[in-house]
C-alpha cells in the first residue's frame, strides 16, 4: 500500500455495501407514508422477475436443480425484512450449485444487476429469515412506482434534506470527492497485508437498495443523527418508531437468532454482541432486545456491510455512530475489534 496517500477520516469516500439499507430503507418507507406503497404489497404485481421466482427445493441424483412455482405473495415488508426467502449467492453453497447448473456466473463478490440479485427462494415467503437481495427488489420496486431511479430519488428527499453531499451510487457522479476517495482492500489471512480488492464497477448496472452506496463517515452520521430524533425529518417520528419496531413472528425471530449467532457468522455479523442477547428486525436494520453491558441500550437498530463499516442507532441512550472502513473479507478481525472498542469507549465516556 502507498504509505504517502492521503488520510482515512470522517470525509473520506468510500464503498459502503450494506449501509445502503438503511438509507433504502427510509426512502420505502417515505412511500409508505404517503401511501404509495403498502407493506403488505404483493411487489410480484410491480416486478416481473419477482413474479417469476421460484422456490429451490433441492437437487436431483443428477445435479439437477429442483424447481417448485411460488403461489405465496411476495410482500414488500417480506422484502424489507429478509423474511421472503432470498439470499445471497455468492454466500450460499446451493445457489453456487444451481448457478453452476444452469451456466450462470457466479463471483467473488455481489454483482449489483438484476441478474445478479435474480436468484431462487431458499423456502416459501414469511416461513423464515434468511440475508440476501430483498431489498434490492424492493428498490426496484420503488423505481417503478416512482417512475425515477434510486438514486435520484434517494437524492432529493433524503441525501439533500440531511446535507449528505458526499453520497451516491456512483463515483464519478461525486467529482468534488476525488481528491478523497479510499479503494477498497483486502487483508492477506497469513501476514495481515492489504491489498487493493475490484468490488464494485464505476458504473453498476443499478442502484443497488441493498449494497450499492458510496459514503463517509460524516455524511452517513446525518442520517443516523436524524433517526435519533423524535422528529426525523425525512420520516415522521410515527413512521421513524416503525422502523424500531420488532416485526418478525417467532418462528422467523428464531431462524434470525440462530443465524447470528452460530460460530461462522457471529464474528462477522455481530462481533460485539455478547452471546445471549435476543435480537429481533425492524424496517431499518438488526434490533438488539436486551442491553450490551457498557454499551448500547435495549431497542438499538444496527447494521453492518461487507467492507466491515457498522453503525448503531441507541434512542434510549442517545447516541449513534457509524465506523466506515472498506476492508475485505466481511468479518476481518481488526476491524471487529476496532467497532467494539470504538462503542465500548463512547459508551465509558458519555454514559456514567
Amino acid at each position: 500500500m502507498d504509505v504517502n496517500s492521503p488520510k482515512f477520516d470522517a470525509d473520506t469516500v468510500t464503498y459502503g455495501a450494506s449501509l445502503t439499507k438503511l438509507l433504502s430503507a427510509t426512502c420505502l418507507m417515505q412511500l409508505v407514508e404517503q401511501g404509495k406503497l403498502s407493506l403488505d404489497y404483493d411487489v410480484r404485481k410491480l416486478v416481473p422477475e419477482v413474479q417469476q421466482m421460484q422456490i429451490l427445493r433441492g437437487f436431483t441424483p443428477e445435479g439437477r436443480p429442483i424447481l417448485e412455482d411460488n403461489e405465496r405473495p411476495i410482500t414488500l415488508k417480506q422484502l424489507m425484512l429478509h423474511t421472503a426467502g432470498l439470499r445471497y449467492d455468492v454466500a450460499d453453497l446451493d445457489l453456487r450449485r444451481w448457478s453452476e447448473a444452469i451456466g450462470r456466473p457466479v463471483g467473488r463478490t455481489l454483482r449489483l444487476s438484476k441478474d445478479g440479485y435474480n436468484v431462487p427462494l431458499s423456502f416459501p415467503p414469511g416461513d423464515g429469515w434468511a440475508y440476501g437481495p430483498a431489498l434490492d427488489w424492493a428498490g426496484v420496486a420503488l423505481e417503478t412506482v416512482t417512475g425515477r431511479q434510486l438514486g435520484e430519488y434517494m437524492k432529493q428527499h433524503v441525501l439533500d434534506p440531511l446535507g449528505m453531499h458526499d453520497t451516491g451510487f456512483r463515483v464519478n457522479q461525486l467529482p468534488h470527492t476525488a481528491d478523497r476517495r479510499a479503494e477498497v482492500t483486502l487483508r492477506d489471512g497469513n501476514n495481515g497485508t492489504l491489498s487493493l480488492f475490484e468490488v464494485v464497477p464505476k458504473e453498476p448496472e443499478m442502484d443497488s437498495a441493498g449494497a450499492g452506496i458510496h459514503t463517509t463517515a460524516n455524511d452517513y452520521a446525518r442520517m443516523l443523527r436524524a433517526l435519533l430524533q423524535a422528529e426525523p425529518g425525512v420520516v415522521s417520528g410515527k413512521t421513524a418508531k416503525d422502523m424500531f419496531a420488532p416485526q418478525l413472528d417467532p418462528a422467523q425471530r428464531r431462524v434470525l437468532q440462530e443465524f447470528c449467532y452460530g460460530p461462522d457468522w457471529k464474528p462477522a455479523y455481530i462481533p460485539e454482541f455478547p452471546d445471549g442477547v435476543e435480537l429481533q428486525h425492524g424496517f431499518g436494520g438488526l434490533l438488539a432486545m436486551g442491553d450490551l453491558p457498557g454499551q448500547r441500550r435495549r431497542g438499538s437498530l444496527s447494521w453492518t456491510g461487507a467492507g466491515n463499516a457498522r453503525w448503531w442507532i441507541d434512542r434510549e441512550s442517545g447516541i449513534a455512530a457509524v465506523l466506515v472502513v472498506a476492508v475485505f473479507p466481511f468479518g476481518d478481525a481488526v476491524a471487529c475489534k476496532l467497532y467494539t472498542d470504538l462503542e465500548k469507549a463512547v459508551y465509558g465516556e458519555l454514559v456514567k
